[in-house]
């Protein structure tokens, strides 16, 4: 007996150390937020939060407030569902708060990328550079050019008794012009010099861009899954496979043999050369980068144009506005003439498209916004109360069900109505309220703060620009106008724009 005692307490020792290391006694402790660990020791509540984060975000808010601390995967997440509190969040110290370690250990896992010192801040400086204000003019430029590339080569017209119509999936349809259209502007154009002539470049840019969105379509249905690192064996493999196929398309030895490289682009590769970083892992951020700046706005735009479909007046409204940007910059679209300049500046004078754009990311965008918690600190909500959060846990918000359906501050916020973000003036509308206070935060698909989205702006003209020349160069509708608007996919709540659960189809022809 004396020789097993030893033997059983260690063993006791080694159990109570496990089941403390997954969270087994962790108790809520003086004005911390309602602390619920869930069912599963470390899992916690993670297989409810995976099937349908908004549903159990719901029912845990009904259960504990507008504040509570969820165990998710070993994780301590404690989620704040006031939009009036979002500040004491958004505006926090990076000492205190900080995206960046999160975001690395990501990228790692999803990409293969393994971040350099101050790798957000280089981003941010280039996507600040290039892809708003004056960089912008050019950006627009080039996605223009790539979008009448790919939308207007071999489609039939109104005189082509052959082939009157052109039939596809209304979501295949967009996000695979705008991914590629995207793809071309950031990453650069096939040179006339290794083709012989402009035309075969432009055919080359087609065809290349085309395998890469079939490849890239196959690991975006992937991705939430890898993200959460719960793919099984023979999808891990094929997950493998893509990455190291982008790896290699989007090689930086590749990409600098091409015409047009965006400044963005460029500047990215040159910052990592001259932090010595070496190419491999260049390709790996050029996928990350691929991803980031395309991933979500091919289905933005899909829903876009199958929201302005299903409600005839914003369609009229829409096409009203374009037609008369048009006609102040003299061009007429007809059979024979040239190709119509769309620019910044006319993409500056559509508040309608605007408030279209912005209703349709309310209704579809649902990113989680997550914080690490670097050192013990404190939350003060709206109403005065303030919370206890350790160092170690992680903070975050999902403005989906906290602000963007809800219904104080969107009244009959399932309905898509395309001037909800216009004021009777006509103006951009700024003012929401919820409990009576004036909300700073009443719309967050690019997330806020240091940590939102950089390439917002040219996101935005992305889905103006498809939507413009799409009204501009098409008649199209819907093969079945009584079809429902498909549901939204809920296996991505908290990826950014999300993807509906099926396709609709529609059918289109140049209208001149």
């Amino acid at each position: 007996m004396g020789f097993l005692l030893p033997i059983l307490l260690a063993l006791l020792a080694s159990v109570l150390g496990g089941l403390y290391f997954l969270g087994a006694f962790r108790q809520r402790r003086p004005g911390e937020p309602p602390l619920d660990r869930g069912p599963i020791p470390w899992l916690g509540h993670v297989l409810e939060f995976r099937r349908d984060t908004a549903m159990f975000l719901e029912r845990m808010k009904r259960k504990h407030g507008d504040i509570f601390t969820i165990q998710l995967g070993g994780f301590y997440f404690t989620f704040l569902m006031d939009p009036l509190s979002f500040g004491t969040v958004v505006k926090e110290a990076r000492a205190k708060l900080d995206f960046t370690e999160f975001a690395k250990q990501l990228v790692q896992k999803v990409f293969g990328y393994h971040s350099m010192e101050n790798d957000h801040k280089f981003l941010q400086m280039s996507s600040n550079k290039h892809l708003m204000g004056d960089g912008l003019v050019v950006m627009t430029q080039a996605m223009m050019s790539n979008l009448q590339n790919l939308m207007l080569h071999s489609v039939g017209t109104k005189h082509d008794k052959n082939k009157t119509w052109n039939e596809d999936g209304l979501f295949n349809y967009s996000y695979n012009i705008v991914f590629r259209a995207g793809y071309l502007a950031l990453f650069g154009n096939e040179t006339p010099k290794s083709t012989g002539s402009l035309e075969k470049a432009k055919e080359v840019d087609r065809e290349e861009s085309q395998e890469l969105f079939r490849e890239f379509r196959k690991y975006d249905q992937l991705f939430p899954n890898l993200a959460y690192g719960v793919l099984p064996p023979g999808e891990k493999r094929e997950a493998e496979r893509l990455k190291r196929l982008f790896w290699n398309m989007l090689s930086v030895q590749k990409v600098r043999t091409k015409d047009n490289i965006s400044g963005w682009v460029r500047e990215q590769q040159q910052v990592r050369e001259e932090h010595g970083m070496e190419d491999f892992m260049q390709n790996r951020y050029m996928f990350l980068l691929l991803w980031a700046s395309q991933g979500n706005t091919g289905p933005a735009a899909f829903w876009l144009l199958l929201y302005l479909m299903k409600h005839p007046e914003a369609m009229k409204a829409v096409q009203g506005e374009v037609e008369e940007v048009l006609k102040e910059t003299d061009q007429e679209v007809k059979h024979g003439g040239p190709l119509i300049d769309l620019t910044r500046d006319m993409l500056l004078k559509t508040p309608i498209l605007d408030s279209a754009v912005e209703e349709t990311l309310r209704l579809t965008a649902a990113p989680v916004l997550t914080r690490a918690v670097l050192q013990d600190m404190s939350l003060k909500m709206s109403d005065g109360n303030e919370y206890r959060i350790r160092e170690g846990d992680r903070v975050a918000l999902f403005p989906y069900t906290a602000v963007h359906i809800d219904p104080e501050v969107h009244p009959d916020p399932l309905t898509f109505k395309y001037d909800r973000f216009l004021t009777p003036e006509g103006g951009k509308k700024t003012d929401f309220y919820k409990g009576g206070k004036k909300l700073k935060y009443y719309n967050m698909p690019w997330g806020a703060g240091i940590t939102m989205c950089p390439g917002r702006f040219f996101a935005t003209n992305e889905l103006k620009q498809f939507v413009f020349l799409m009204l501009t160069y098409f008649d199209f509708e819907l093969k079945n106008p009584e079809e429902k608007i498909p549901d939204i996919d809920i296996k991505r709540w908290g990826f950014g724009s999300m993807q509906p659960t099926k396709d609709i189809q529609f059918r289109y022809r140049l209208r001149f």
